[in-house]
């Protein structure tokens, strides 16, 4: 598993990974911009209402300390932007990687495997679909567990097992579906799910790292291929008689 992130945080800057690191982040950009601005402007929205609702019931005599009020609670709207622009990191990520999955596992086993059969690229409306409900899933278990952050120390822990739990899943699960039906894919991450959780709290960790984390859809799907590979054991000739009878390679 050691060798594996090894060779996925080496081949990230490879002259072939770099216009995938520059559009992932470009993408991943824009995505995290549009999140702020949309969370902005509803917190924006919200202060302002409760300012007009708070004046309307306590009266006009109260209006200097609902200002003030209102003043901090912009500011901790701020703050809360930056500080959700960071939980949102996983989610956005997940997204990025269904667009760019098939390029960067190209790359992977080109470079790794090139003696083996090659993957079969999912449809783009496969990945997008994935990616977008381990984004929304992402997001609700996320608000499930907002409310230990209450609790010193136990909410980053919650974080950090839930997206190396989640993340590990996604990644997994794209790799594998490149060679097995969404079924057989599922099937195989359940049937290795101690293994995969371990491999995801590497990309947990890789995620949790301010800027380097944009590079996170490129780390995490090299990495999970190898560990596909791996797992699939030395037979990958099977693999593609398996998809065709609907029987689970080994």
């Amino acid at each position: 598993m050691l060798d594996a992130a090894y060779k996925a945080l080496s081949q990230i800057l490879s002259p072939p990974m770099r216009s995938i690191l520059w559009k992932s982040v470009g993408l991943a950009l824009v995505l995290i911009v549009a999140a702020a601005v949309a969370l902005q402007r509803l917190l924006s929205w919200l202060a302002g209402s409760g300012e007009v609702w708070a004046e309307t019931m306590v009266g006009s005599d109260y209006h200097m300390l609902i200002n003030i009020l209102a003043w901090i609670v912009s500011i901790a709207a701020g703050l809360g932007i930056v500080v959700g622009a960071v939980f949102l990191m996983p989610a956005i990520t997940s997204l990025v990687a269904s667009v760019f999955v098939d390029d960067v596992a190209d790359i992977v086993e080109r470079e790794h495997y090139p003696a083996e059969k090659p993957g079969v690229a999912l449809p783009v409306g496969r990945a997008i679909t994935e990616g977008s409900k381990t984004a929304l899933l992402t997001i609700l278990v996320y608000l499930i567990a907002l409310p230990f952050v209450l609790i010193a120390g136990a909410g980053f822990i919650v974080f950090f097992i839930a997206t190396a739990w989640l993340l590990g899943r996604e990644y997994f699960e794209l790799a594998a579906m490149r060679f097995r039906t969404p079924e057989e894919a599922k099937i195989m991450r359940k049937q290795n799910s101690a293994t995969v959780f371990a491999a995801g709290l590497f990309i947990a960790a890789f995620v949790s790292i301010p800027i380097v984390n944009l590079a996170t859809p490129l780390f995490g799907m090299a990495f999970m291929v190898h560990m596909h590979k791996r797992l699939s054991g030395p037979r990958p000739e099977l693999i593609e008689p398996a998809r065709k009878t609907g029987v689970t390679a080994v």
